[in-house]
């Protein structure tokens, strides 16, 4: 029989074949495999189909054989997985809708044609809250270079306002009136749906963090990175489970009081490495390490009469102001 022009790569597209065509519960004949291959120009006796089939098994493809039936079964990924990974991708406000639907687009593609239209039923990013920032892919990357290289970055930052000339419209307003910032970054977290850069400012001499959507015109100077002594001990975890929103504060030891059944809420919070002690039948209390912001009060204060300030005592003063600031919005 003549060989085809393509004949070289008949093992690849035998390869794509099975890969893009078979799974667990869809097989395909020796003779649709030979008429697929036909399709890209390839002809072929079943002898060295049978030959191919092994090469690919020693190559770690995972082909099966049930009767005159073929098929891959265990893959790179397998379905459950990929849709772990479509729904962390749907998910992630910090990833744009247009950037979200590529991923996607490629998640599909580990799949069989078969359960990449299963993946696609799950598929509902259009009514998901993304961000607009269509260069915040990138700054992710941009910024994992600078932190492997040890080097400082700048970098205009911005929020956004109501923009009162055109009704309804929002614009950027950059922070520090369109001054650059400099920073020495150490590290990305993912907190509150956000991705933040995690970095020393030499201006503060502190660490703080920013969130990487609202970043622009991100610069790698070169200049070596700057706080290590601020960060020998530095744990991410940590630092992210004291801010509530991200929101920065006045760190401080707050000893409070819960009804029973919200220990839950207490532990996935701030973990178990605590020492909760009874008060009562129905109440607990735990010393946590927290930044006392309005976004940790309002946390607080998001649980009525079943959260109390125990100490110290102005943190309960700021509560009860902001409870008393509530109460003046719905007058009698």
């Amino acid at each position: 029989m003549p060989k085809g022009s393509n004949q070289k790569l008949k093992l690849l597209y035998l390869m794509k074949i099975l890969l893009e065509r078979t799974d667990e519960v869809h097989a395909i004949t020796l003779s649709e495999v030979l008429e697929a291959l036909e399709g890209y120009g390839v002809t072929a006796e079943r002898k060295s189909i049978y030959d191919d089939l092994e090469a690919l098994r020693l190559y770690g493809l995972d082909v099966v054989r049930q009767g005159r039936y073929y098929f891959v079964a265990n893959r790179e990924f397998q379905l459950p997985e990929l849709k772990l990974l479509v729904d962390a991708v749907q998910s992630c406000k910090f990833i744009t809708q247009k950037k979200s639907a590529q991923l996607i687009k490629k998640l599909e593609g580990l799949a069989s044609t078969h359960e990449a239209r299963v993946l696609q039923r799950q598929v509902y990013v259009s009514s998901r809250v993304k961000t607009g920032n269509e260069q915040v892919y990138y700054n992710i990357d941009r910024l994992h270079d600078a932190i492997a290289q040890e080097v400082q970055i700048d970098f205009l930052y911005f929020e956004w306002q109501l923009d009162y000339a055109v009704q309804g419209a929002l614009r950027k307003s950059y922070r520090r009136e369109g001054a650059r910032y400099r920073v020495s970054p150490w590290a990305l977290t993912w907190a509150d749906e956000n991705y933040y850069l995690i970095a020393y400012d030499p201006a503060a001499n502190d660490i703080r963090h920013y969130r990487v959507d609202k970043m622009e015109d991100i610069c790698i100077t070169g200049l070596p990175r700057e706080g290590q002594r601020q960060f020998e001990r530095f744990d991410v975890g940590v630092y992210t489970s004291k801010l509530f929103g991200m929101f920065g504060g006045e760190e401080q030891e707050v000893r409070l009081q819960f009804s029973n059944r919200l220990v839950g809420v207490v532990v996935d919070r701030f973990g178990r490495d605590r020492v909760f002690s009874r008060v009562d039948g129905e109440h607990f209390a735990v010393t946590i390490r927290a930044v006392v912001s309005p976004q940790f009060l309002s946390w607080l204060f998001s649980f009525g009469q079943e959260a109390v300030v125990l100490s110290p005592k102005p943190v309960a003063d700021q509560l009860r102001r902001m409870a008393l600031l509530v109460a003046q919005q719905y007058p009698h």
